[in-house]
């Protein structure tokens, strides 16, 4: 129980230094950086997703050699 306890302490005060630091321009231009890398990540691996959902449909329509 303690172990939770202290988790929740630090969320806040993770969710409390990171307000603090967006309410500065430098905190706000990490922050985009992030956000952006994120997003590029994100979008990456939904690209890799969907090429491979393509090739294994494609592998499913072909006929069965034998």
């Amino acid at each position: 129980m303690k172990s939770i306890v202290w988790f929740a302490i630090g969320v806040a005060a993770g969710f409390v230094a990171a307000h603090q630091l967006n309410q500065t321009k430098q905190g706000q231009e990490f922050f985009s950086s992030i956000d952006a890398k994120a997003r590029a990540f994100g979008k990456a691996i939904a690209e890799g997703y969907h090429e491979r959902d393509a090739e294994l449909r494609a592998q499913d329509e072909r006929p069965a050699v034998g």
